[in-house]
């Protein structure tokens, strides 16, 4: 009797409840905060270094903040902090990230995934690089300029840090995409010719996103922004052609959960 009766212990040990789901989630979580503080409190040993290093181009064209409120400097000293602690975590916030979804994923997806780690974090430092190396001192030197002969400009640090440090981030998360939509791509969840038809959708999105980044919506800063994410899309969707493949159908009758009277 025993030996016709379909094996459940697969199925329990490759389905999750709606609990399980959650409780999974509470402790990933869990790890991402743990890391987020564990990171900001090492930051703050080093937030003189750190300040000097967000400041810089901004001393560089010969101006200084100013703290205008008796809090900024506890502000500034918390949010460079956490900024700064928010990106040491950023490897296991990723991980975390993929650990979330993975049982989702077959096992060949699962590695591919994993192997994608440290690609993902080159591609942000190179994007939090190339975002404070060049974007950051090219806007601040226009807007130092802008209208100079007339208004004299007096910038507050929480301003100018708010700014620098929203514009390093999001440009160095922007970075990532092509690597993600490879991945994508390769599972067959996306392809070229989807990215492609939504490209009119992806240009507004774009632009939302770098008014969000952008303290003004002067065109010049706009453009510096939104330039580099349209070339990462338009080359997301480049890479969605080349490594596109069709998704397979999972094959249930291989699966030990499924009784035997139901298979093919």
């Amino acid at each position: 009797m025993t030996e016709g009766r379909p094996q459940q212990k697969a199925l329990e040990d490759n389905t999750m409840t709606l609990l399980d789901h959650l409780r999974e989630l509470r402790t990933r979580l869990i790890w991402i905060v743990g890391a987020v503080v564990i990171g900001t409190s090492l930051s703050m040993l080093f937030i003189d270094p750190l300040l000097r290093f967000v400041l810089a181009p901004l001393t560089a064209t010969g101006a200084t903040a100013m703290a205008i409120g008796p809090t900024d400097t506890i502000t500034i000293f918390f949010k460079v902090s956490l900024t700064a602690g928010a990106i040491v975590a950023m490897p296991v916030i990723v991980y975390q990230i993929i650990a979330f979804v993975t049982p989702g994923l077959y096992a060949h997806e699962k590695r591919v995934l994993l192997l994608l780690l440290p690609g993902i974090m080159f591609l942000f430092a190179v994007g939090a690089a190339f975002s404070y190396y060049l974007l950051l001192p090219t806007a601040v030197t226009f807007l130092q300029s802008f209208l100079g002969d007339l208004i004299s400009q007096e910038w507050t640090i929480d301003r100018y840090v708010g700014f620098a440090t929203r514009l390093v981030f999001w440009i160095g998360v922007a970075f990532e995409a092509p690597l993600i939509v490879a991945f994508l791509a390769r599972m067959g969840i996306v392809s070229g010719p989807q990215l492609l038809g939504y490209w009119r959708h992806a240009i507004v999105v774009i632009a939302i996103a770098a008014a969000a980044i952008t303290p003004t919506v002067d065109p010049v800063n706009m453009t510096l922004v939104m330039a580099p994410l349209i070339l990462l899309y338009f080359g997301s969707v480049g890479i969605a052609y080349l490594l596109y493949r069709p998704r397979k159908p999972r094959d249930f009758s291989s699966e030990d959960f499924i009784p035997p009277e139901y298979r093919e």
